[in-house]
């Protein structure tokens, strides 16, 4: 790839290491994209890959979906911001209540690090308290009160608490095990002074980990005993899992809740939603301050409105059939490593998926440390030389979208079989 040579090393010339965000970078350097299309993207030197990276879960329905490109073209024609209210904007907020039953009231912003971010702040704002409890391996954004222990690219670079963070800021946050629901009930009783606790419902963030069974249903219902608002950090999973998200999935009710990704299918947008006595406390009607120029930006609204029309128009379809995909691949690809006498575990649901190289089952953050990164490095590596794209690091997510085809999957399993025989060598 000697034209993603090139423009990397002119790039750590004036991008700090290169890259706009640290998941984009791996050894020794990563390709540039120039194009993209329905389930692949391609380099500047033309090379063509599935994408298995899908924006980290955003292009459920694939690259440049037809009905959400004529959606932000005509916007485009009527303008681009206007810093004012928007019959579009309601007509979204409507859209996301409407597969959201926990959620009353939905303010737009621009990324999920900002959704967290307020809703930590309403947590706070409406309880009167202090701490924030989070689960070691989840991610919820690069701000300082969540970035401790936290998954993603800070778990992949080693990061456990960010230079730079404030001690006053993080030692208010509270980090206990996920799949620990009593690990959890004590430390709020411990804590007198908990202003609410923030969750990935499926963990995406540090490969896949999936909750235990009735590991939510538990955390509910300690919160509630306790009084303690539940934030759910829906940014992934929101619509990726079902049209209401995970919440939807496995029936529980959290006071707030956080969206992006999906909602906009790949244009900046995301947003906080929740219980109407919580919302309410926003300025300029409450005392909880948020505000963006860009938040309810008429392009990304336009994008989100018809991403969601979409997705429930064909919801029946798409995720049954993504769930099929799923399910076929990751079984194929399990007896292949299997076969091949590969120590591993793929844990796996709906559209999303990774495998591990490790004997034990990948359950919470230090099982998910523990699986051998290097091995997973070199399937990477494997991957990307055989035409498949996937996140580059072992603490992220395959995903599949709508726009996948049987013979996409066909041509990866190829790729990853070859893959898993540069791993056992």
């Amino acid at each position: 790839m000697p034209s993603s040579r090139k423009l990397f090393s002119d790039s750590k010339k004036v991008i700090p290491s290169g890259v706009n965000s640290p998941v984009r970078y791996f050894e020794p350097y990563p390709f540039f994209t120039k194009k993209s299309k329905g389930s692949h993207i391609w380099d500047e030197d033309g090379n063509r890959y599935i994408d298995f990276c899908n924006g980290y879960g955003a292009l459920l329905l694939g690259h440049r979906r037809k009905e959400i490109i004529q959606a932000v073209s005509k916007q485009l024609t009527q303008g681009t911001l206007y810093c004012t209210p928007t019959q579009s904007e309601l007509e979204l907020s409507k859209l996301i209540i409407g597969n959201f039953p926990s959620i009353e009231k939905v303010r737009l912003v621009n990324t999920g690090g900002e959704a967290t971010m307020t809703a930590i702040r309403l947590a706070r704002g409406f309880t009167k308290k202090k701490k924030i409890i989070k689960f070691e391996g989840c991610y919820h954004g690069a701000h300082d009160s969540v970035l401790v222990k936290a998954g993603s690219g800070s778990a992949h670079n080693g990061i456990s608490v960010s230079d730079g963070g404030l001690n006053e800021v993080s030692k208010n946050t509270l980090v206990v095990q996920y799949n620990n629901a009593e690990d959890l009930e004590k430390t709020i009783r411990k804590n007198k002074d908990v202003a609410g606790v923030i969750v990935e419902p499926i963990l995406a963030n540090m490969g896949l980990i999936l909750p235990e069974n009735n590991f939510l249903s538990d955390i509910r219902k300690i919160t509630k005993e306790n009084n303690v608002p539940l934030i759910f950090d829906e940014v992934v999973t929101g619509f990726r899992v079902s049209p209401g998200g995970a919440q939807k999935h496995f029936g529980i009710k959290p006071d707030i809740t956080t969206l992006g990704k999906a909602l906009g299918n790949g244009f900046t947008i995301a947003a906080v939603g929740g219980k109407k006595e919580i919302m309410d406390l926003l300025s300029p009607g409450g005392k909880v301050y948020q505000a963006s120029t860009f938040a309810g930006n008429p392009i990304s609204v336009s994008a989100a409105i018809s991403s969601l029309k979409t997705i429930n128009k064909i919801k029946n379809r798409l995720y049954a059939k993504l769930e099929k995909y799923n399910l076929l691949f990751t079984r194929a690809l399990d007896d292949i490593a299997t076969d091949m006498k590969i120590p591993h575990q793929i844990n796996s649901t709906s559209s999303m998926f990774q495998i591990f190289f490790t004997n034990k089952p990948v359950i919470n953050y230090q099982t998910s440390k523990n699986a051998n990164a290097k091995k997973f490095q070199k399937m990477f590596n494997s991957l990307l030389k055989n035409g498949v794209f996937t996140a580059p690091s072992q603490f992220e997510v395959v995903f599949l979208s709508d726009a996948h085809t049987q013979t996409d999957l066909n041509k990866a399993l190829d790729s990853y079989q070859i893959a898993l025989k540069s791993v056992k060598n």
